[in-house]
């Protein structure tokens, strides 16, 4: 199991009220343990009044910056066969989570180890806007490291999967914001991944794709892969997932069974 990166100080935990337990015997795949993210994001200077044009002017020129703490002691553990669903609001960190779990994201604090490659949905599947569909399938097969004549065998079962039909032949600049969710998922589930991070993809699409995704990763899982997926739609947590993590303000505020979480997350918005 490799570190994406570590902080040499004691990690600082944010112990959350409820925490999952692997069950032994099981092999981990994941382990974050009191991993912190920090982004640094530009701000325009403060508006000040009466303020003489010239001085406005050449204040504009100044980018401040301020420090926004998106992971604040998160710690979990996954293994394989594990289909983990994160919920939260928006701003909680979820996508933070997975990009720093796919090495994307430096740890300010704390460590992520994982067992064999992350694989972030839409991020190995580098797709082209001026390329075709089918064009970019052959591109992300061959960025997830399969070879030429394994990205032709795939081509077929990622139209289907994907369900794009004749759209496969026209630029992805054409394609709306579902459409290209699809191909993006549809090409990263090409391959058995040893863990592949989910983000969003199942809010798009009819439910007969919500269908085949589930599936697929009910395969994945049971080919001992670890996925993580993140969505805003709690019946595709509910429907795919195993256990679910619920974020709030940078933090782990629930770790549980998936059925157990849903339902205080749903008593928690609808309160």
């Amino acid at each position: 199991m490799t570190a994406s990166a570590a902080h040499r100080g004691e990690p600082q935990q944010a112990g959350p009220p409820t925490l999952a337990v692997p069950a032994a015997g099981r092999r981990p795949t994941v382990v974050v343990d009191g991993l912190h993210v920090t982004y640094k994001v530009s701000a325009p200077p403060p508006r000040r009044p009466r303020e003489p044009a010239v001085l406005r002017a050449l204040r504009r020129h100044r980018v401040a910056t301020r420090e926004v703490q998106a992971l604040r002691g998160i710690s979990l553990v996954a293994c394989e066969g594990d289909v983990v669903g994160v919920v939260g609001a928006n701003g909680a960190g979820k996508t933070t989570l997975l990009r720093a779990i796919a090495g994307l994201l430096p740890p300010a604090q704390g460590q992520v180890y994982t067992r064999g490659q992350a694989a972030l949905l839409g991020v190995n599947a580098a797709l082209l806007e001026d390329l075709t569909g089918a064009r970019n399938i052959t591109l992300g097969c061959l960025a997830m490291g399969m070879t030429r004549g394994e990205a032709r065998d795939a081509y077929d079962r990622i139209v289907e999967f994907s369900g794009l039909g004749a759209s496969i032949g026209l630029p992805m600049r054409a394609y709306s914001t579902g459409m290209a969710q699809r191909l993006r998922f549809a090409i990263a589930a090409a391959r058995d991944q040893d863990i592949l991070l989910v983000d969003e993809a199942l809010a798009t699409g009819d439910a007969e794709f919500r269908k085949r995704s589930a599936g697929r990763m009910a395969e994945l899982r049971e080919r001992a892969a670890t996925v993580f997926l993140v969505s805003h739609s709690l019946d595709a947590i509910a429907a795919s997932c195993t256990r679910a993590v619920w974020l709030e303000a940078g933090r782990v505020r629930m770790d549980a069974e998936t059925a157990e979480v849903v339902s205080a997350y749903r008593k928690a918005e609808t309160s």
